[in-house]
């Protein structure tokens, strides 16, 4: 045992990567313990391995007393005597333990402690890698679906896309494959945990990465992304170069790059909005299709009202409100939407009201009213 023993060693340590070192202590540590649980927890042992001769040795400390009343932690003058005859009272005596129990115990402890640290440097090999690729898109195969979410088999890891991370209405199978955006790798107690999302803003963007090339080489960006996934989404992108429209680059060719994209998504709407410095463009830009009159902005709230013609109040706001509710993720702007007819209303009750003033006539009401004060209220 004792040669198998510092050869098995050696080649999980080179074999694995796992430090020599803190193979020994841990394998130390288990046998200790293993012999506590076989003769007793209240033992005082020192285990080590031998470097030299390639074998664990164990030492049960005892106490040199008069009369024995703890034969776990002491042992007579006369018993000491047998084993080490210049024993003397109030020695601690440390007695070899029997190599053949030892040896079993050894055995069966290096075989356990290797095959745990063999799952742990495995553990710890995925967390790192997955850990540096957070962020990404990654392909699996469903495993297995069950109430806290779906399984997927990302080749030699295993990664968890929960039910909350998953687009509505999607079905998942066993043996499907899909992509995912690794959203989370943690520690926990079974070893790292690969956390998946296909409803991430940053899932959309790293798809357009995979199929538009002037993002991959920098002259087309995306500045931000909105979704209500599996229904609808909002993507804003700038050009660096003037010869180069961001919103063609990633339509493609008779649409066939944001149709890809589309496609992965399950059918998701998807908007592409070019970008622009100036908030108001930025924002009418976000609203599109929708026409819009006029633009009124509030620098200090962060809101502007946007004011459209009557017929195109339902197509700016969408339906259930989702076309502004976007535009506002995507432009990071609180955006209230108006009709003409009811924008005209409200400035009519506004300048009223303002004229009610002592001392304000129509110029100074008018010019209130152009400076953003819409009423007296």
């Amino acid at each position: 045992m004792a040669s198998e023993l510092k050869r098995l060693i050696d080649q999980v340590s080179r074999e694995k990567g796992i430090d020599r070192q803190t193979l020994i202590h841990t394998l130390e540590e288990a046998i200790k313990s293993a012999i506590k649980k076989k003769y007793g927890s209240r033992l005082d042992l020192d285990v080590t391995f031998s470097e030299e001769f390639g074998e664990i040795e164990a030492f049960l400390f005892k106490e040199v007393v008069e009369q024995v009343t703890d034969p776990d932690k002491e042992i007579s003058l006369e018993n000491a005597h047998d084993l080490d005859p210049e024993s003397e009272l109030g020695d601690e005596l440390g007695i070899r333990m029997d190599t053949d129990a030892l040896g079993r115990i050894a055995a069966q402890s290096a075989k356990q402690v290797i095959i745990q640290k063999m799952k742990d440097a495995e553990r710890e090999v995925v967390f790192d890698e997955y850990r540096g690729r957070k962020g990404e898109v990654v392909q699996g195969i469903v495993q297995r679906v069950d109430k806290s979410g779906t399984t997927v088999n990302l080749g030699h890891a295993e990664a968890l896309l929960p039910a909350k991370e998953q687009i509505p209405r999607e079905i998942y199978r066993q043996g499907d494959r899909i992509r995912c955006y690794v959203l989370d790798v943690r520690k926990i107690s079974k070893g790292p945990q690969i956390v998946l999302s296909r409803t991430h803003p940053h899932f959309l963007i790293q798809l357009f990465h995979a199929e538009v090339p002037e993002i991959v080489e920098g002259i087309v960006s995306i500045i931000s992304a909105a979704r209500e996934p599996g229904s609808r989404a909002k993507i804003a992108v700038v050009s660096k170069s003037p010869d180069v429209d961001p919103v063609g680059a990633c339509v493609g060719m008779k649409g066939s790059r944001v149709q890809n994209v589309v496609q992965e998504l399950h059918g998701e709407k998807i908007d592409i909005v070019p970008w622009n410095m100036d908030p108001a463009k930025f924002v009418v830009n976000a609203l599109a299709p929708a026409i819009i009159s006029k633009v009124i902005i509030d620098q200090a709230n962060r809101t502007m009202d946007v004011i459209v013609p009557d017929d195109q109040l339902s197509l700016a706001i969408g339906k259930n409100g989702q076309n502004v509710r976007l535009a506002v993720k995507l432009t990071g702007w609180k955006i209230d939407v108006k009709s003409e007819t009811t924008a005209a209303s409200k400035a009519d009750e506004g300048y009223k009201s303002l004229l009610q003033i002592p001392g304000v006539g129509e110029a100074t009401a008018e010019r209130l009213m152009n400076a953003g004060l819409k009423s007296a209220a």
